[in-house]
């Protein structure tokens, strides 16, 4: 099953993740939306092709989760290296996955369980990323760095929140 054309996109997402935080902190910002833009097509069309060649897999959905956590957490490192957002998001996102992943048992083959301010997490993660490096190509001094800045604190707020919600969820059905 690892030979289908979703996983296959997601390998192309896999692929383009370093150069795109390479070009992201190095500031060749025309280049990073390019590779940046690569990896957002291939994660909304991997998922649509897998459900419509019924290819979906725990595993493949466990690859394609992680590597949407690697990539955004390497494009975020490289904007809070250029001093854009706080340094300890990317971190958090690597935590935030791990965590989901051990709590899902998704490497015992079960299916990623996840939730509804995970979810927003996820797609904020991707939007934060992405507005720095397409002002950047398009030579926008718009947004404000102090406004990246404090977006990017409040989602380490939302994260460490998303956290302890499924570390006390999981707690719970260990009680009960």
């Amino acid at each position: 099953m690892w030979k289908t054309w979703a996983n296959l996109l997601t390998l192309v997402r896999l692929l383009v993740a370093v150069p795109c935080a390479l070009a992201a902190w190095q500031g060749l910002w025309t280049s990073a939306a390019v590779l940046l833009s690569i990896a957002i097509l291939t994660d909304l069309l991997d998922g649509p092709l897998a459900r419509r060649f019924d290819h979906q897999t725990a595993l493949g959905g466990f690859f394609d989760h992680a590597t949407d956590a690697l990539f955004i957490a390497l494009l975020l490192a490289a904007l809070a290296c250029r001093g854009l957002l706080a340094l300890w998001l990317p971190a958090l996102v690597i935590g935030a996955f791990v965590q989901y992943a051990l709590d899902s048992r998704a490497l015992a083959g079960r299916p990623l369980r996840s939730s509804r301010l995970g979810r927003i997490n996820g797609i904020a993660y991707f939007v934060l990323g992405s507005v720095p490096v397409y002002a950047g190509a398009l030579g926008l001094s718009w947004p404000p760095a102090f406004v990246l800045y404090g977006v990017s604190w409040l989602l380490v707020t939302t994260t460490l929140l998303s956290m302890g919600d499924r570390l006390w969820a999981w707690q719970r059905s260990r009680s009960g």
